[in-house]
């Protein structure tokens, strides 16, 4: 292993992160610094590059480590937390492949959308729902968890949230249970460069990591840029449609009644900047009538109808649609007789809920661990 532009900081309250091997690597044990951001993990040609900044005393540090790729699958990262000192570690997949678009009904199942970068809204609603413990473990045996998009911008917790999300993954799989990240359409902005949203730290940080954010840090040659891009935007799990905005009249009437065809159309065009489509449909998925912008079915106009929310599940043969994406109440709430639900809250307003169903039955689960029936 090489060092790049290290730096040795005293140890000092706040997050702590470490980088080592399974088999302890020399000199490396023995570093305990402040984490600001990170880690990135990039990639050229046989080489993989791991990048973090540090911080102490408010003086902010690139650092990079090198590894040749063949050490991908003994590498173990440590990634920081809101909670001082509180670390959970993250070991990166051996095969990143696009992810199914249907999936069996679960036994329980939990839904969170639009957490933004908020990391300890994001851990207190897991470990409410009982999804992971206090050591980030997961603890919902066969469970499935729904992220239904946005967990990006505003927030700046954005690369702790995200490797939480994969590294869950791996430990859900291994208890019989699933994650499920759907994207949402500021995953599809950070992807594309549409950075309107994206507090400054991360262009500061990536300028001090000599990379461009987009481009470098989320980009094809990333493992969290590789990982995104294996997403989906809509999914159906059991009975349940999952999106981040919804499906609108114009959708209901595309000639395309296949979700992983929709998936398979747009998945190219995650990181696209050009918007010039050669197909129309791709202009529809991509636009304000596409399933992580459509806002249709809380407000403007047209509103949704009962006939449009109906057309949707006949189409794809569920009974539910779950969406984020519009706040219009501090609480999770159910429309049309149940048929759709929406999960976007004010999470950096204290406002925190996630869906938790179980035997049959809806709850909404506050950031206090309040069960709440919302249906059955």
């Amino acid at each position: 292993m090489k060092k790049i532009a290290i730096s040795f900081f005293p140890l000092v309250f706040g997050g702590y992160f470490f980088v080592n091997n399974i088999t302890p690597l020399q000199g490396i044990n023995d570093m305990a610094v402040k984490q600001y951001d990170g880690p990135y993990v990039l990639y050229n040609n046989n080489d993989m590059y791991v990048k973090y900044i540090f911080e102490d005393s408010g003086s902010r540090t690139g650092h990079t480590d090198s590894f040749a790729i063949s050490d991908k699958t003994t590498l173990s990262l440590k990634v920081s937390t809101d909670e001082p000192g509180k670390t959970f570690s993250v070991q990166l997949k051996n095969k990143l492949q696009a992810e199914k678009s249907e999936y069996k009904k679960p036994n329980k199942l939990v839904a969170i959308s639009d957490i933004e970068g908020n990391f300890d809204a994001f851990r207190i609603l897991l470990q409410n729902c009982g999804v992971i413990d206090t050591s980030y473990n997961w603890t919902f045996g066969d469970g499935n968890l729904v992220l239904v998009g946005d967990f990006f911008d505003r927030g700046d917790h954005v690369t702790e949230v995200l490797w939480l999300i994969y590294s869950l993954e791996e430990k859900a799989k291994a208890a019989g249970g699933y994650v499920h990240f759907i994207l949402g359409n500021h995953e599809i902005m950070n992807l594309s460069g549409d950075l309107r949203y994206l507090p400054p730290k991360y262009i500061q940080d990536a300028e001090l990591l000599n990379e461009n954010y987009t481009s470098g840090l989320y980009g094809k040659n990333s493992e969290l840029g590789r990982w995104l891009r294996t997403k989906n935007i809509i999914e159906k799990v059991g009975d349940f449609l999952f999106m981040h905005g919804g499906i609108s009249a114009q959708m209901n009437n595309m000639d395309i009644s296949s979700l992983s065809r929709i998936n398979d159309m747009a998945r190219p065009f995650y990181a696209d900047s050009t918007y010039n489509y050669n197909d129309p449909r791709l202009e529809l998925i991509f636009g304000d009538a596409g399933p992580f912008w459509y806002r249709g079915y809380y407000m403007g106009s047209p509103r949704a109808t009962t006939n449009q929310i109906d057309s949707t599940l006949d189409k794809f043969d569920v009974k539910h649609i779950v969406t984020g994406h519009c706040i219009i109440a501090d609480t999770i709430a159910a429309f049309h007789n149940g048929k759709l639900i929406d999960l976007d809250v004010h999470h950096a307003e204290g406002h925190s809920e996630a869906l938790l169903i179980e035997d049959g039955k809806y709850y909404h689960v506050s950031k206090q661990g309040q069960k709440i029936l919302l249906m059955q």
